[in-house]
């Protein structure tokens, strides 16, 4: 029997009965406190595990786009936390003095002139026709009406009287068709579908609306795909380019194709830019590709495993994400490591910085080994603080699992060289940024367009998007890029 309440009473009874009685009490009574503190034990790891639960869940609530991969989309009309990086200028806002103004600027020669003469002849009745006019202009920038320019080319044939030889004239090579559209009002179209991306419907509509000339979706498809023709050499040529370039960007992102999940990847430079859609993410897609599996430079990118898989070159990890990673750590888990951390990497990217202006092509090999010493030892103070704050918490093997914080502690440790590869590397860059603002404008049609459709309607828009991207880098607008490709004049690059 368990004694659960033990008084003065149930004492002297047992020790009046004799000895066995006091050993059986005893007994119960460890017994008891036995199963009282396993009872204690369990329920403690279970409030261990509830806590680090209730944190995860609330670290999730608090996820926004600056503390996690969250795109600023998803933040909603939440007040924005105005606490950044960046150090104030000291400067007003606006236009600074001495910066060159956009304002709307008169033209010496306007290509119409509309005189206001002032009256002959005062009310007065004072004869004016000899006074001196003092003159003041003003312009009126606007569009003339659009109106379609209709062409007619004519060809003749003529027989020779005497030899009976037929002369004839050709029509030029780019006018194939009894009635075709020119290459201007086709750049348009190529221009709002492909590069605006207004939908075929609306812009039928807008084209009808501003020319008065009615087209099919079907000629704006037709366009898509003649541009999607021309460029099989420049993309080509973008691709090869990518492969000899010394630093590119790489990155990923789900896209609806015929209303499956696809991937779009990216590989770009300043200069350069390469779309593909492949049904996979990882490394049979970049094999697909055929660029990360030829390149020998340094690949910059966020840490995706698959991107370790080719050693032929170096890799780079993106430190906007090691940022926003760094911040959840210490806004939602409340550990101090993480803010130390994000200060150092702002501190030695404003350092490179510093020395970039003073024209340094590197830092020198002894503030290296410093920078990285401060870099090491804030891990293991991390590590240290995550062990006095993270509870334990076991799997259903009772293997002990790794706190989030301790999974980013190891990252940063096992990844040193390529966390700080800008600070070896003053090409590389601090952060992936740029391949993820060549992968917005994707993502932007997605949302005016909807998914893919056809066979190859998604990579249609890729080759012409790597070809206007690229255009773009190099100085081009899109107008200037489409007419181009679809005269058979393609811009590509140096190089």
């Amino acid at each position: 029997m368990v004694v659960r309440n033990v008084d003065e009473k149930i004492i002297i009874e047992a020790y009046n009965a004799g000895i066995s009685s006091v050993i059986k009490l005893v007994n119960d009574l460890s017994y008891q406190i036995e199963t009282l503190n396993s009872e204690i034990s369990s329920i403690k790891a279970e409030n261990k595990t509830l806590i680090a639960r209730m944190t995860d869940l609330e670290a999730r609530l608090n996820m926004n786009s600056k503390n996690s991969s969250k795109p600023p989309s998803s933040d909603g009309y939440k007040k924005s936390n105005k606490n950044n990086s960046r150090k104030k200028s000291g400067r007003t806002t606006g236009g600074q003095l001495g910066h060159e103004g956009k304002t709307l600027a008169k033209v010496e020669k306007p290509d119409t002139i509309v005189d206001i003469k002032t009256p002959d002849q005062c009310n007065c009745g004072c004869d004016l026709k000899n006074v001196r006019d003092i003159r003041k202009t003003r312009q009126v920038f606007d569009l003339p009406k659009i109106k379609i320019n209709v062409t007619e080319y004519v060809t003749y044939e003529k027989v020779c009287p005497s030899c009976g030889k037929i002369h004839t004239t050709e029509f030029p090579a780019e006018v194939a068709q009894p009635t075709q559209y020119g290459a201007n009002l086709k750049a348009l179209m190529g221009y709002l579908v492909t590069y605006q991306f207004i939908p075929l419907n609306r812009t039928v509509e807008l084209i009808r609306d501003i020319t008065d000339q009615t087209i099919s979706e079907g000629t704006l498809v037709n366009v898509s795909q003649l541009l999607y023709r021309q460029l099989e050499q420049p993309l080509n040529k973008i691709k090869a380019m990518l492969i000899n370039s010394d630093v590119v960007h790489f990155d990923e992102t789900g896209v609806r194709d015929r209303g499956k999940l696809n991937w779009m990847h990216v590989a770009s430079t300043p200069t350069l830019t390469c779309y593909e859609v492949h049904k996979n993410r990882g490394s049979k897609a970049s094999g697909d590709i055929g660029i990360l599996p030829n390149f020998k430079g340094t690949a910059v990118h966020d840490h995706w495993k698959p991107y370790y898989k080719y050693t032929d070159c170096s890799h780079a990890e993106c430190n906007a994400h090691n940022v926003r990673y760094l911040r959840d750590i210490l806004e939602n888990y409340k550990q101090e490591w993480a803010g130390d951390m994000i200060s150092l990497l702002i501190e030695i990217n404003r350092r490179i910085e510093t020395l970039k202006k003073e024209h340094y092509e590197g830092m020198a090999f002894e503030e290296t080994i410093t920078w990285l010493g401060r870099y090491h030892e804030l891990i293991e103070k991390g590590i240290q603080e995550d062990h006095q704050k993270s509870p334990k918490v076991f799997n259903e093997k009772g293997k002990e699992k790794k706190s989030k914080s301790l999974q980013l502690l190891f990252k940063l440790q096992k990844y040193d060289i390529e966390t700080l590869a800008f600070m070896y590397d003053f090409d590389v860059p601090f952060d992936n940024n740029l391949a993820e603002r060549d992968l917005r404008m994707p993502k932007l049609r997605q949302k005016i367009s909807g998914c893919f459709r056809g066979e190859i309607g998604a990579n249609v828009f890729c080759r012409i998007r790597s070809y206007l991207s690229t255009s773009k880098k190099n100085g081009l607008t899109a107008m200037e890029a489409i007419t181009l490709a679809l005269k058979g004049q393609a811009f590509i690059p140096e190089g």
